[in-house]
């Protein structure tokens, strides 16, 4: 009868976890699939986990567990790298109590129950929905046609015709993205709910990202100066950083990636990008975007520490969140879904 907390979860054999994903692909959305068990490492966590598949899209099994989220003051501490770089540029701007600064930009400290979820593996673009061929030619867009050819023969991973279309080249395959005007994020809500999924809520968001971790950010409090960042540089040799076990050599579907964005200890995908937020619900049901900032900070010169600030640290917050202009944002806002499992137990009552 018991819940399927993480405790619970790590302490059970392959057999019954494999049992309990079966039980649980019973209850789930027509469709959906359950595929296996596979280990996911990373940031010294590990987790062995359940993969589920829905329209081609990939799940994970998210164990729930209580956990403190939020931050207000330091764990380990800095390292000397981090402090000086930190220190620096936040006096560019005045600021005179690092520690207060930083907490400003942070969800508050709280205790939260999580309940097991299965989890979208990547998110979902907002202001894009992906078309066949057949169909983006029937917009008759003067320029794409040309666009398409010519991307084809670039060896380019991805091209974007401001708010009109993207091309994104794809293990072989050229996936086309139509930029989808007026839609609205309640809309979307209300379609998933439909279909039996829900967004992530702020706290699960946090807990999916950092695992409960009590550090700025996943692998701790110091900025990894190793890692790979989208804008600034291109990932011309294998992503292989001092905070991923990932083996390029075998996962090929990964090894091109940015570090931020290579798969955590969930098996799951964060954008790793300031200028891009992902949606999620607040305690109240309003919006409350995570992971970036807009490129505010990135924009402003920062050095990789201030700039990746919004999408590396677990808890940040845009600060701007109430004066952000949604329609103008469409382009970069992201969503994931979520099928919450809370009452799922290991007995399948």
């Amino acid at each position: 009868m018991e819940a399927l907390t993480r405790k619970v979860w790590q302490g059970l054999s392959e057999q019954d976890k494999q049992e309990s994903m079966r039980r649980i692909e019973l209850l789930l959305p027509e469709g959906m699939k359950y595929e296996g068990l596979q280990t996911f490492e990373r940031y010294g966590q590990r987790t062995q986990t359940g993969v589920f598949t829905h329209d081609e899209q990939r799940f994970v099994f998210v164990p729930g567990d209580q956990v403190t989220l939020g931050w207000e003051k330091w764990h380990n501490g800095m390292d000397e790298e981090t402090s000086e770089e930190l220190h620096e540029t936040v006096s560019e701007y005045g600021v005179q109590n690092v520690d207060s600064f930083l907490a400003s930009q942070m969800s508050p400290v709280r205790e939260v129950n999580i309940g097991p979820m299965l989890v979208e593996c990547e998110t979902i673009p907002l202001g894009w929905i992906e078309v066949t061929e057949e169909e983006a030619f029937a917009q008759e867009h003067e320029d794409f046609p040309r666009a398409l050819a010519e991307f084809k023969e670039s060896g380019l991973n991805e091209y974007e015709l401001h708010l009109e279309f993207k091309l994104i080249q794809d293990q072989g395959e050229v996936r086309i993205l139509w930029f989808n005007e007026g839609i609205e994020l309640e809309d979307i809500v209300r379609e998933e709910t439909a279909d039996g999924f829900s967004l992530l809520t702020e706290d699960e968001w946090e807990y999916v990202y950092g695992g409960g971790c009590r550090t700025l950010f996943p692998w701790g409090d110091s900025f990894d100066y190793t890692m790979r960042l989208r804008h600034l540089g291109k990932p011309e040799r294998p992503v292989q950083s001092e905070q991923t076990s990932i083996d390029p050599e075998t996962d090929e579907e990964n090894h091109h990636l940015y570090d931020l964005e290579l798969p955590n200890f969930f098996g799951i995908k964060f954008a790793g990008d300031p200028y891009k937020y992902e949606l999620t619900l607040g305690a109240d049901g309003e919006v409350m975007p995570k992971g970036g900032d807009g490129g505010a900070l990135i924009c402003g010169g920062s050095g990789p520490l201030l700039s990746f600030l919004p999408s590396a640290s677990v808890f940040f917050r845009d600060v701007s969140v109430d004066e952000l202009d949604w329609e103008e944002l469409m382009d970069a806002l992201y969503y994931r879904r979520v099928i919450r499992l809370a009452d799922v137990k290991l007995d399948g009552e």
